[in-house]
């Protein structure tokens, strides 16, 4: 059970515009540039080994995996971490932590170090941290906004996070083929430097978050992460979405390092044409956000995962 106290007070019966709240909008633009790094970062990292490195196959989906790999691990223990600390500070620190590693493959680049267990490392540490903000920017939302600004507040950080999901590979291939992968990656880590100082100037206090358990006493972190897998497995839905879930992420992923070695080996495509492959690939995303609910009224919701997951596998053959 968790109560928050010291939160921001009412405003009355209408609410104020979120374009005149100072706090919310530094937290809005923040999370976008954040979002629009994330994308980047993800196109940058692969393109980086196989362009700069040469790596293989294996090396190139191995590399993705492990950019994916930490939002199925760390995930739930991210979720119950966020909920014990102030979020403004794991904001900070995950943009900060983002810009050292991802600015550290210029560094060794420049230097001729560069090596592909350098940039498995970057993209593990770099997903771990990008959990953690994308954990706590949705977290911190109640402790800025009144509970009636909170449906608006939320739909706005949803638009960033779908707008960089279209505008992202495509700025990201524009990047690499304009300074080189290495470069590119640079300015990605100066973004985050960027989104680091708009969370830092956020003046509004942040509610205190108390958990108690049902015995008065706060629970263990261990306990709660235990009692959120338990929940999964023992659920006749949740468990087999999860695991289709992390199947279609698993071969994604190893589709998309084909994709991007078959683009520049097989192909010649440059890396503002792979870009703009991806972000139109994520135009679906936007259609199926869409459809899905007018699909699943008409099929059922069961029906539709089972049919999308059936379909979406196609899309490569």
């Amino acid at each position: 059970m968790s109560s928050e106290r010291n939160g921001p007070p009412g405003l009355g019966k209408r609410s104020r515009s979120l374009f005149r709240h100072p706090d919310f909008m530094k937290l809005w633009t923040a999370d976008t540039i954040s979002q629009l790094g994330t994308q980047v970062t993800m196109l940058a990292l692969p393109i980086t080994a196989v362009v700069i490195l040469n790596a293989n196959a294996f090396q190139t989906g191995l590399l993705i995996t492990l950019q994916f790999l930490p939002f199925i691990l760390v995930g739930l223990p991210a979720g119950v971490w966020v909920d014990r600390l102030r979020r403004r500070p794991i904001l900070i620190i995950g943009d900060l932590g983002r810009a050292l590693v991802l600015g550290s493959i210029p560094i060794a680049y420049s230097v001729h170090h560069l090596h592909i267990v350098h940039l498995y490392i970057v993209a593990f540490v770099a997903g771990v941290l990008t959990v953690f903000f994308d954990v706590a920017y949705q977290s911190y939302l109640p402790s800025l906004v009144d509970r009636d600004q909170l449906v608006d507040g939320n739909a706005k950080l949803e638009i960033s996070r779908s707008g960089a999901q279209l505008a992202g590979p495509g700025l990201a291939g524009a990047l690499i083929q304009l300074l080189k992968a290495p470069n590119a990656i640079l300015v990605d880590s100066l973004s985050y430097l960027w989104s680091a100082s708009w969370v830092f100037f956020i003046r509004r206090k942040e509610a205190t978050v108390e958990l108690l358990g049902a015995d008065g006493a706060k629970p263990k972190m261990r306990r709660q992460i235990a009692e959120g897998w338990r929940y999964v497995w023992r659920h006749p839905l949740l468990r087999p979405i999860a695991f289709c879930t992390a199947n279609s992420n698993l071969f994604g992923a190893m589709a998309q390092a084909i994709i991007i070695l078959y683009g520049v080996r097989r192909l010649g495509l440059k890396p503002g044409a792979i870009g703009l492959i991806f972000a139109i690939g994520n135009i679906g995303f936007l259609g199926g956000a869409f459809a899905a609910r007018r699909i699943a009224d008409r099929l059922g919701v069961g029906a539709t995962i089972v049919g999308s997951a059936m379909l979406f596998g196609s899309a490569g053959r």
